[in-house]
């Protein structure tokens, strides 16, 4: 036995990897746990939520375990947090989270350094079986909830976002400051680790689950259901208004990525002709309305709501790009005169096409704008449907003469 530790242990000094126990209130079964964890390393800190109960008296017997004390109990995310600040202070890279419950088991300790070994800038998740004997039907239902949102918000598909058994980059995470005191902090974690381009990635692991009349839980679930609830709100919305965007903007700086985005996307044998030609006009007419600075966020969160293709509105919207823009104003003040009749002002292609002129000018500037963006987004269907007509009407006739 003290070989294998030797063993184990070796291989969490030589990854600079520890083990974080948060634990409130877990008094009967936290020595069995800790116990456990210790045969495979003796890198452990654990972390006392303000717990109420022998949780101190237990802590007592185990003198070479680092530990993090506070009185208020302030949440599983907050001890989370606290362990991850011990671990940085002490030079640890990487932290392996488990329960307090006795749900988890230390002897899949070892998939994890395994996976580490190949994935240095990943979360790794001990992904469970949902489907086992004693699974609450409430955990069952926030587990598929919460992966739904995940996906919303990252794009990524998960298995299972509630597990509390993860090894965490620490290293990568120094900066990162979370928001998160209790059970959502969970889900903030995984989804902006992944838009810091931290890989997640899963893992299959044993739980146990006690029969109902045995189970200890701290969820609290209308406060803590509330709490996660709006947290995805917040997440979604950042995520449509300015991660999605963003990752876009960052492809599209790349000519070859802007490239291959159209390849995927205009000439995708999964889409009609008519969605993508809809999707680069309706990119199009955003990219002329009159909502600058936020013109490429609203296109995304309408495309999506509209079920278009996300990438070709966003390349559509970038009609505004600087070398257009007085080309759109001039012609929306033109345009714009139609609506203004007698109040309706002449505007020369020139260096009378100022902010000035659009603010004393307004009316005229918004009326002119929008009918553009209808007449150019229309025009912009019409090319495009026509190309992608044209286009495969050439290669049937080729097929037709090669066969």
């Amino acid at each position: 036995m003290q070989d294998q530790l030797s063993q184990y242990n070796q291989s969490f000094i030589s990854q600079n990897a520890c083990i974080i126990v948060p634990t409130y209130n877990n008094a009967g079964t936290l020595e069995g746990v800790l116990r456990s964890v210790l045969e495979y390393t003796d890198r452990v800190i654990v972390v006392n939520d303000g717990s109420t109960d022998g949780t101190a008296n237990i802590l007592s017997r185990f003198p070479k375990v680092d530990k993090v004390d506070y009185k208020e109990n302030k949440g599983k995310g907050n001890a989370v947090r606290e362990g991850f600040k011990f671990a940085i202070e002490r030079g640890y890279d990487y932290a392996i989270t488990i329960d307090s419950d006795g749900q988890h088991f230390a002897s899949d300790l070892p998939l994890f350094l395994e996976k580490l070994q190949t994935e240095k800038e990943a979360i790794i998740i001990g992904s469970r079986n949902l489907h086992q004997e004693n699974m609450p039907v409430k955990n069952t239902f926030a587990n598929k909830f919460s992966n739904f949102w995940y996906y919303i918000e990252t794009g990524q598909k998960a298995s299972d976002t509630q597990s509390g058994y993860r090894l965490y980059p620490v290293c990568l995470m120094k900066n990162m400051i979370f928001f998160g005191t209790r059970y959502e902090f969970e889900v903030e974690v995984l989804v902006r680790c992944a838009w810091k381009g931290i890989k997640v990635l899963w893992i299959p692991v044993h739980v146990y689950y006690p029969p109902a009349a045995e189970r200890i839980s701290h969820f609290r679930p209308f406060p803590d259901f509330s709490r996660i609830s709006v947290l995805n709100t917040v997440l979604v919305l950042v995520a449509f208004l300015y991660i999605k965007p963003r990752d876009l903007i960052f492809k599209m700086s790349h000519i070859d990525h802007v490239k291959e985005l159209l390849r995927q996307n205009l000439f995708n044998k999964n889409e009609s002709f008519l969605k993508k030609s809809a999707s680069i006009g309706f990119g199009v007419f955003m990219g002329i309305v009159p909502l600058w600075g936020f013109q490429m966020a609203v296109a995304l969160v309408l495309a999506a709501l509209l079920r278009l293709n996300k990438a070709l509105t966003l390349i559509a919207s970038n009609i505004s790009i600087p070398p257009m823009i007085p080309l759109i104003v001039f012609l929306s003040f033109l345009l714009g005169r139609v609506w203004m009749g007698k109040n309706a002002i002449n505007l020369i292609f020139s260096r009378n096409i100022t902010i000035k002129a659009i603010e004393l000018n307004g009316l005229q500037y918004v009326y002119g704008s929008i009918t553009l963006a209808i007449l150019a987004g229309f025009i912009a269907f019409g090319i495009t449907y026509s190309i992608l007509k044209f286009s495969s009407g050439l290669k049937t006739k080729e097929e037709q003469a090669k066969n």
